[in-house]
């Protein structure tokens, strides 16, 4: 058995469980940073590949390296105590490799975690990953459009001369595009389970173009930094994301799938999500989709996770040019607290363009349905479709709301609140115009709005508003403005001591209205 053993350590190889081991310091990987171990893991990760695949392992110390290419069936394991600090030379992450930014594709600097067309890969372990990410920001944030181009950004543009450039291609023109953290590319089988990430130089967990990814128990802290988002799986398929901790100077969780034309042509949704117990706390958005949506998503849950200070809480956002659609999404179970702008966003209208004909350029928020949740926000929801195309099938079921102020709904089509309560501080519990199709059940105001009324209505066509009990005090339900508003339909609702029911603007039609059952 001795003799075994020692042999093992002569192959640098550890038989663990019928599974082989590859530890990085007997392949010359330094525990005190005292060099960069770059050439160590690679040369540890290429004996495992020469095996068939194994575990690379990082036992406790502080490890200095530049990228970490994987290949299939590896595993890279850093233990409790051991610490990742990725060197924040640009040089290193050379030779520039395929890649992509913010949904466009492109040949730039290696991710610090990078595979390309690999299977079964995994980063796991209890160990801390740094990305050291503080001179990549400094180097973006300080650069000027009429100083001299930098190597890299020469290398850039030599290297993307015939890319497809999104509808604003400033970022792309600039030439210096930080790495994302972790990017497996067209990958199958990718686990990041347990690691502790903090300072990435961009987006943290990138998989792009990849089936069947599972990310697990994963902190995330990165302070307040630019577009160091969490989690932004893109144009993935059966994507697994529980169980997370993040906290970040961006978005926490973004669904994406590619910008405007290059998004189009790959025609790559995301679809297949499931994003369940999580907490986010600092970021712009708890769970985001888009803008980047070009080839669509779809088929998304998110349950069971908790919001306490980020930005807004789900957001949905696009713009003229993106085309695709985003589709059948279901959220349940949330609690948000300390949201400092919206609980919900669904808004079509993110950059400001001119309206034009509808087209493959034309985006799409349909089929939407939120449910089981409680916020605590500044406002309640904005919802902002497109004179050309309407946000369309959006459903609110028992939700409670307290925030500063309510529902705004306009360029919207069949959007139904059932059972949702709203304590507002000002304005309207919700307010709608130039929107189709509304439907309120069981709406609440549990605190009336001294001289407000609790719905406002400007050309909304076919809204039936029933079963609603404004909270006692309320002067005025209903205030209804436009000559295009017609087919309002009030039912069942309690307003005994109400003192103005229906409050109209002259040019509002006065068969606009029509009460039952009062």
């Amino acid at each position: 058995m001795k003799k075994l053993f020692f042999l093992g350590l002569v192959f640098s190889t550890l038989l663990v469980n019928g599974q082989s081991w590859y530890d990085v310091t007997k392949f010359g990987a330094k525990k005190d940073s005292s060099k960069k171990a770059t050439t160590a893991i690679s040369n540890a990760i290429a004996a495992a590949v020469k095996a068939g695949g194994g575990t690379v392992y990082f036992p406790a110390g502080k490890y200095l390296t530049g990228p970490i290419h994987l290949k299939s069936n590896i595993t890279v394991y850093i233990d409790a105590g051991a610490e990742l600090h990725f060197s924040d030379d640009f040089d290193d992450y050379l030779p520039m490799v395929e890649s992509r930014y913010e949904g466009v594709d492109v040949t730039s600097f290696s991710p610090m975690f990078y595979a390309y067309k690999a299977e079964n890969i995994a980063i796991k372990g209890r160990g801390l990953i740094n990305g050291h990410g503080k001179k990549w920001w400094d180097f973006v944030e300080g650069y000027k459009a009429n100083q001299p181009r930098s190597k890299w950004q020469i290398m850039f543009d030599s290297l993307n001369k015939n890319i497809l450039l999104p509808d604003d291609p400033k970022q792309m023109k600039r030439g210096f595009l930080r790495p994302p953290f972790i990017q497996p590319m067209y990958c199958k089988n990718v686990l990041v389970e347990g690691i502790t990430i903090i300072n990435s130089p961009f987006w943290t967990v990138n998989p792009e173009f990849c089936e069947n990814v599972t990310v697990k128990g994963v902190t995330i802290n990165n302070p307040p930094s630019p577009n160091t988002d969490g989690i932004n799986p893109e144009s993935c398929k059966y994507v697994h994301i529980s169980d997370c901790h993040i906290s970040v100077g961006d978005d926490c969780i973004t669904i994406k799938s590619g910008k405007d034309g290059p998004g189009r042509a790959k025609a790559a949704p995301a679809q297949n999500y499931t994003i369940t117990n999580c907490t986010m706390l600092s970021g712009h958005g708890g769970v985001v989709i888009g803008s980047e949506m070009s080839g669509g998503v779809k088929n998304i849950v998110i349950s069971n996770c908790v919001f306490d200070g980020t930005d807004r809480g789900i957001r949905i956002k696009t713009t003229r040019g993106r085309g695709g659609a985003v589709e059948d999404i279901r959220v349940d179970n949330i609690i948000m607290k300390n949201i400092r702008e919206q609980a919900f966003v669904l808004d079509m209208a993110y950059s400001k363009t001119e309206q034009e004909p509808v087209s493959e350029r034309t985006p799409q928020i349909k089929n939407i349905s939120y449910s089981n949740i409680t916020a605590y926000t500044n406002e309640a929801c904005f919802i902002n479709g497109l004179e050309e195309m309407a946000v369309e099938n959006i459903r609110f079921s028992d939700v409670v709301i307290y925030a500063q102020s309510g529902f705004v709904i306009q360029k919207a089509k069949d959007i139904f609140l059932d059972n949702v309560s709203i304590q507002v501080q000002r304005g309207p519990a919700v307010s709608a115009k130039q929107t189709t199709g509304l439907e309120l059940n069981a709406l609440r105001n549990p605190r009336p709005v001294n001289g407000t009324p609790v719905i406002s209505l400007q050309n909304v066509q076919n809204a039936w508003i029933r079963n609603t009990r404004p909270a006692t005090g309320t002067s005025t339900f209903l205030q209804l403005q436009g000559s295009d508003s017609k087919g309002i339909i009030l039912q069942g609702n309690q307003l005994t001591g109400i003192t103005e029911i229906v409050k109209k603007t002259a040019d509002v039609n006065e068969q606009a209205v029509q009460i039952i059952n009062q």
